[in-house]
C-alpha cells in the first residue's frame, strides 16, 4: 500500500489524531484548553517493564553505579532529559517495587534518583512518588541537600490517614503534595465504594489541615480522586454511579468550592486504559480533555503525547463522556456499555 494511502487511512480512523500527529485547523465545538495542564512525567517508574529492568541492572553495578557511565544509567538519563525537553513541570520517580521486601532499599535508591533528576532535568523539579512515607521523606530531604537552588518538589502522595506523617515536614522544606482521596475505613458509598460526598469530605479535611495546621498555600495542594479502568467501570447494581462519574464529579465539586480556590486536581491517567484492546493513547487524550472540562489541571502522563494540548478524536471523547455521565440511571449505563462495545469491536477489527 502506498504510504500516502496508508496515512490517509490512519487519519480517517483517528490513529494519527491519537498520536498527536494530526490536528484540524479549528477545534470542534465545546473543546478548548483554557489553561495549560500541569504535566507530571511518569516514565521513571519501576513498574514499567523496560524501565524496571534498567533500574535493576543499574542497582547491581556497585557503589559507583549512579556516577559511572553505563548503558542502564544512560537509559535513565535519556528518560529524565526527554521528559524535561517535552515540557514536563515535574518528573516523577517511583521505586516502590524495589522496597517490597525491604522498604529501606527503595528509600536508599530514591536518594540516588533524586540526584539524577537534579543533575539531568534542566531545572525541572522532581515528583517523589511512593506509598511509603519513609521513601517520601528520604527523597524530600535529599532534594534540598547541596548548595544549588532548586525548585520545590512535589510529593505523591499523602492520604487522610498518613498526612500527619508528611505534612509536618513543611516547617523545614518547601514542597507541594498530591493528596490521594482514599480512606482507611471501609467505604460506605453506593456499591461499596466512596461516594462523591465522601471524597469531597476527605478533600476538605486535608485542605483544612494543610492550610491551618501546616502552613501550605492552596496552590501547593493537589487532589487525586483516582482513576478506574474504563474497561471494567461497570456497576454491578442498579442506581450505582460509575467510578469515572465519581472521579470527575469530585473534581467538579472541589474546583467549585470557593474556600479551596487555587487548589489543583491531578490524575494518574494511564490507568484508565488498562485492559482496552487498542487506541490507548487516543483514549487517554480524550480522558484528559473531558476531565479538564470538570476542572482537572494536572496529570501524571507520558509527556511525549502532549495530553491537554492536542484535540482528541470526537468518537473517543464521546466514549469518555458517556462514562463521565454514568450516574447510575439505566439509560446512561446502557449508553456507556453500548459505546464501549462498539469501541472494542472496532479496535479489535483494526488490530486484526
Amino acid at each position: 500500500m502506498p504510504a500516502s494511502v496508508e496515512l490517509a487511512g490512519a487519519q480517517k480512523d483517528g490513529r494519527l489524531r491519537d498520536l498527536g500527529l494530526w490536528q484540524p485547523a479549528m477545534p470542534h465545538e465545546g473543546y478548548a484548553v483554557a489553561n495549560p495542564l500541569i504535566v507530571i512525567g511518569e516514565s521513571v517508574h519501576a513498574s514499567i517493564p523496560k524501565t524496571g529492568r534498567a533500574m535493576k541492572q543499574l542497582a547491581q553495578l556497585g557503589p559507583d553505579a549512579y556516577t559511572r557511565a553505563s548503558e542502564p544509567l544512560g537509559y535513565i538519563r535519556e528518560l529524565i532529559e526527554s521528559q524535561a525537553a517535552d515540557g514536563a513541570d515535574y518528573i516523577a520517580v517511583n521505586l516502590d517495587s524495589f522496597g517490597e521486601d525491604d522498604p529501606q532499599v527503595a528509600a536508599d535508591m530514591m536518594v540516588e534518583y533524586v540526584e539524577l533528576v537534579r543533575k539531568w532535568s534542566n531545572g525541572v523539579p522532581i515528583c517523589i512518588d511512593s506509598s511509603d512515607d519513609d521513601v517520601l521523606s528520604a527523597g524530600l530531604r535529599q532534594w534540598y541537600e547541596g548548595p544549588d537552588v532548586v525548585k520545590p518538589p512535589l510529593i505523591n502522595s499523602v492520604k487522610i490517614y498518613t498526612m500527619d506523617n508528611i505534612l509536618p515536614l513543611r516547617k523545614d522544606f518547601d514542597f507541594s503534595f498530591i493528596a490521594l482521596l482514599v480512606g482507611e475505613q471501609t467505604a460506605t458509598g453506593p456499591g461499596g465504594s466512596h461516594s462523591v460526598d465522601e471524597l469531597y469530605s476527605m478533600a476538605k479535611q486535608i485542605f483544612h489541615a494543610a492550610v491551618e495546621r501546616y502552613g501550605f498555600d492552596s496552590g501547593q495542594i493537589y487532589f487525586d480522586s483516582t482513576v478506574f479502568p474504563l474497561a471494567i467501570d461497570m456497576p454491578m447494581k442498579p442506581n450505582v454511579p460509575g467510578y469515572t462519574y465519581r472521579t470527575f464529579e469530585t473534581i467538579k465539586r472541589i474546583k467549585g468550592d470557593a474556600e479551596m480556590k487555587g487548589v489543583h486536581c491531578s490524575l494518574g491517567v494511564s490507568n484508565c486504559v488498562r485492559d482496552l484492546p487498542g487506541r490507548k493513547i487516543g483514549v487517554c487524550r480524550a480522558y484528559v480533555a473531558k476531565a479538564m472540562e470538570y476542572g482537572l489541571d494536572a496529570a501524571i502522563v507520558n509527556t511525549a503525547h502532549y495530553y491537554g494540548s492536542v484535540e482528541p478524536a470526537p468518537e473517543l471523547l464521546e466514549l469518555v463522556d458517556a462514562y463521565a455521565k454514568m450516574d447510575g440511571s439505566a439509560a446512561r449505563t446502557s449508553r456507556a456499555m453500548e459505546l464501549m462495545g462498539k469501541f472494542c469491536h472496532q479496535s479489535r477489527k483494526q488490530v486484526g
